[in-house]
């Protein structure tokens, strides 16, 4: 009884060792007698000889490698940086890192090469642009110097960050004069800009005044202009009526001089003269006429005396 579950434990504990799991975020590689298989094996249970065979496991997703390293800059300067990598290995990869590398690649390849290129990479930098906007190009710089040489070897640098930046306090308290004699100096040209938009718009104002009094000079100008036209047209239409009138009044004085010469006999002016001296004659007042004595008018005068 004893000896059979003897037996039993022992064959639980074999059928447990000849069985791999492997998690969800890794690839496994098998390795037998020393010698690793260039097939991978997905997540999952895999079978294996726990005599012979050995299942390596390696992490696929995104890890973040933290470190804290001393960076050069441009002006000698030692610059203490917090820094991620945030990194990944290729799937189909693994075999040959591992072949070529092993499972210590953090240690052995990534830590070197970021070194390697950050060194290189800061040293062409000012400390004070690791504060600026120009530390996204550090970094960006950093990462595809990393990536040309591991990209090759089946991990995939996904980005460099560089955090907490600690300058020497001599070059931080210089930093930050700077920073703040670039505000003041941009206060000072945006208030210049603001005065110089003001004077833009005072110039403006004043000119569209300018352009206002103009017009309405210019209207007044029109105006008058147009006024004295229609006085002259007045005056002149008013002469022309008056000299249409006294033409036509003298017009209408010959016609009718022509109709009286036309219509009046010499007989009948005798008569109308004969007439006017007759009442002359009958006038008690004394009066003198000079005649010429050719007249007929003589002999009436004569027999009207007597």
């Amino acid at each position: 009884m004893k000896t059979s579950k003897l037996v039993a434990v022992g064959l639980v504990v074999i059928l447990a060792s000849s069985c791999a799991i492997v998690q969800p975020n890794e690839i496994g590689v098998k390795q037998r007698f020393g010698k690793l298989s260039e097939q991978i094996n997905e997540p999952g249970l895999h079978g294996v000889n726990p005599f012979t065979t050995q299942m390596i496991r390696v992490r696929v997703q995104t890890t973040n490698l933290a470190i804290v390293e001393n960076l050069p800059s441009r002006e000698g300067l030692t610059i203490r940086s917090e820094a991620s990598i945030l990194y990944s290995i290729k799937a189909n990869d693994v075999p040959k890192l591992i072949r070529e590398t092993g499972l210590q690649y953090e240690r052995d390849l990534i830590l070197p090469v970021f070194r390697s290129a950050s060194a290189d990479i800061c040293s062409s930098y000012d400390a004070k642009d690791m504060h600026s906007s120009k530390r996204g190009e550090i970094e960006l710089a950093i990462q595809e110097r990393m990536a040309s040489t591991l990209d090759k070897k089946g991990i995939t640098i996904e980005s460099v960050l560089l955090k907490n930046i600690m300058l020497p306090n001599r070059i931080a308290e210089s930093i930050e004069r700077k920073l703040e004699a670039e505000q003041e100096a941009l206060r000072m040209a945006f208030v210049a800009e603001q005065q110089k938009r003001e004077m833009e718009r005072l110039i403006i104002q004043e000119e569209g005044n300018k352009e206002i009094a103009r017009i309405k000079a210019e209207g007044k100008k029109e105006a008058a202009v147009l006024s004295a036209e229609a006085t002259a047209e007045a005056t002149l239409l008013e002469a022309r009526a008056k000299a249409e009138a006294i033409e036509i009044e003298a017009k209408a004085k010959r016609q009718v001089n022509v109709m009286l010469n036309e219509t009046l006999s010499r007989n009948i002016l005798e008569l109308k003269r004969i007439e006017a001296f007759t009442d002359l004659a009958g006038s008690p007042n004394s009066k003198v006429l000079m005649l010429d004595g050719k007249s007929s008018i003589v002999n009436l005068l004569g027999d009207l005396a007597k």
